[in-house]
């Protein structure tokens, strides 16, 4: 796959060397003393400019990008960033926000796959202290299980057995109002709702280009 990162973050830096092994990886970054030191520890390339500009993200050609990922330690950028590269055509964009707050604002303007790192953090403490030992949502999604989430629009205000899902995803859950759902044949999805879905690697393009923003 083709990755380009927006930013050298620790965050975006501790990523792109877990992948750098087995993928094409990119890094914008706006600091060239920063691009000159992590060059000679990094096999990867390197593009000096701000990726919240077009005219800099458009070098990466992000139509032959599989993802951009924009990690930087700014939520408006973050954001900026993020519409810029969907706008240029770049097949998946991951935002990560600091601000928790900034979730439904993100999810509202089209940007559905978010990183909370404060909210999961928290999320863990929480459990760490009630006791609960969970189980690694990554140790149990094997043999190329995925999992796919999206906001319900209009068109998915229907009954969950009127969605035609593909054979090899179903639906495992929903949010509404900020609550848990559980669904069967009969749930009928209102729009703004959070649905996630289970399937297999091979699905996961056809949902992805089905309920991409704004289609």
């Amino acid at each position: 796959m083709r990755i380009v990162f927006s930013g050298a973050a620790p965050l975006a830096l501790t990523a792109a060397r877990a992948l750098i092994k087995e993928h094409e990886v990119i890094i914008v970054e706006i600091d060239k003393n920063k691009i000159d030191e992590l060059s000679e520890e990094m096999d990867c390339s390197f593009l000096h400019g701000d990726a919240a500009t077009p005219g800099i993200l458009k070098e990466v050609n992000p139509k032959t990008c599989d993802f951009l990922f924009c990690l930087c330690n700014d939520d408006q950028t973050n954001i900026i960033t993020s519409l810029l590269g969907r706008s240029l055509g770049f097949k998946r964009v991951v935002t990560n926000i600091e601000n928790p707050e900034m979730e439904q604002m993100c999810r509202e303007i089209g940007l559905e796959d978010i990183i909370i790192p404060v909210q999961a953090t928290t999320r863990h403490l929480e459990n760490m202290i009630k006791g609960l030992d969970l189980v690694e949502i990554s140790s149990v999604l094997k043999f190329g299980t995925r999992l796919y989430t999206f906001i319900a629009g209009e068109k998915e205000a229907v009954a969950a057995d009127e969605l035609g899902l593909p054979e090899s995803a179903r639906i495992l859950f929903y949010y509404r109002d900020e609550t848990l759902c559980f669904t069967d044949g009969q749930t009928r999805f209102e729009k703004g709702d959070e649905i996630v879905v289970i399937c297999d690697t091979e699905t996961l393009p056809e949902l992805t280009e089905r309920y991409k923003a704004g289609s």
